[in-house]
């Protein structure tokens, strides 16, 4: 009679997550966060946005580079964008960069002392060159690809890596005037400051027409090197969630409230039996005791190992009976995970995590004899239980 008492207690208990999902006068809502460090939520449009400025040095590449020293082709270098990352892969920016070109320049008919010219004379042994210096804007769209993120998974790194191309519009301001197509490539390295700011280290090439210095010299084109370092302010919403799936699940509350309170007054009519038995029959009352611990499940988030309130909460009723029940009985505790999530080195890794977890909360917070339980791990499994791949996101405690 007790026996079937017992059984009969633990179906219900075993019964009410299915009488939750049978019914359909309420729901819960659970959100389960996706491991795959590749998948991550769609933000709305104007999250991850940023603007940055920086300043640096450039290097411009003319007609007559070998009469200059390449500290005098060095000239000053201004960038202010805008942009946004569309994925933690993938950005856009606007950008004006621009401010000085110097060079050298030869002089002719009609500009004796070159284009551009500063009027210092470089020397006879330089072919009657002078320095050069004008003034310059571009203005330039930029495809961005974060390689970390494309390569290694979604993640808040100190570093990141971005190589960029794009195309834009460079105008010489300065005498003569000039208007011309450039192209541009670069790597935009990005340090973590903290979670509104990076410092910028921005690499970049140009490349221009033959005459953007207002010279044709028969080469095929022009270009520029620039190295800035600058800030980057991230505004609101700066990052991305992991993947995520809401589970809805129904249930009639009326039934479960019902089911709950037959299972109160059973426990309670088991504790008074328990007693009576135990007052008369010791080693009776220790089997009953040993039977209902024999098995107990504590399901986990997917990906995690972190033991919930409610876990802990099954956990304590379950030390208690260990204690009370005899102490040579050793339980396994065996972890498991999800096969169909992760790969199979994370799930090993995963599923021993999760039995550890168990059994530390047994023995440091409840006080169980560690000598009375074992560790176990099974790495992925296929779903073990009613076609349900959270109840795989598990650990099983038996007793042997």
């Amino acid at each position: 009679m007790i026996r079937k008492t017992f059984i009969a207690a633990l179906a219900i208990a075993a019964a009410s997550p299915a009488l939750a999902q049978g019914g359909t006068a309420d729901a819960t809502e659970t959100v389960e966060y996706s491991a795959d460090k590749f998948k991550v939520e769609t933000n709305r449009f104007w999250s991850n946005w940023f603007i940055s400025v920086g300043g640096g040095g450039q290097v411009f590449f003319g007609d007559h580079d070998k009469q200059a020293d390449f500290g005098d082709r060095i000239g000053g270098a201004l960038d202010v964008a805008v942009g946004k990352w569309f994925t933690p892969g993938i950005g856009v920016r606007f950008m004006y960069s621009g401010l000085t070109a110097k060079g050298a320049t030869q002089g002719t008919d009609a500009w004796p002392q070159g284009v551009h010219s500063t009027g210092d004379y470089l020397g006879d042994d330089r072919g009657w060159t002078y320095k050069q210096k004008f003034n310059f804007y571009n203005f330039h769209f930029d495809a961005m690809f974060n390689l970390c993120n494309l390569f290694a998974g979604y993640k808040d790194r100190v570093y990141n890596c971005s190589p960029y191309f794009g195309l834009g519009v460079v105008k010489v301001t300065d005498s003569p005037k000039r208007t011309d197509i450039a192209g541009h490539f670069g790597i935009l390295n990005s340090f973590r400051l903290c979670p509104a700011l990076d410092l910028n280290l921005d690499l970049r090439g140009t490349l221009v027409g033959d005459e953007l210095d207002g010279e044709e010299g028969g080469r095929g084109g022009e270009g520029m090197f620039t190295a800035s370092i600058g800030l980057a302010y991230k505004f609101k919403q700066r990052g991305w969630e992991r993947g995520k799936t809401v589970v809805r699940t129904m249930y009639n509350r009326e039934e479960l409230d019902a089911m709950r309170d037959k299972l109160n007054r059973m426990s309670a009519e088991n504790a008074r039996l328990k007693k009576a038995l135990a007052d008369g029959d010791r080693e009776r009352a220790k089997t009953i005791v040993k039977q209902i611990a024999s098995a107990n499940l504590v399901t986990f988030k997917i990906g995690k190992s972190e033991l919930s309130n409610e876990a802990r909460a099954n956990l304590g009723m379950l030390a208690e009976v260990i204690k009370q029940g005899d102490s040579s009985t050793v339980y396994t505790i065996t972890g498991y995970a999800d096969k169909g999530t992760g790969s199979a080195k994370l799930n090993e890794r995963l599923s021993k995590a999760r039995a550890e977890a168990v059994r530390d909360c047994l023995v440091k917070e409840f006080g169980v004899n560690a000598s009375q339980l074992k560790v176990d791990y099974k790495g992925g499994v296929d779903n073990m239980f009613y076609d349900d791949p959270r109840l795989s996101r598990a650990v099983i405690t038996r007793s042997n």
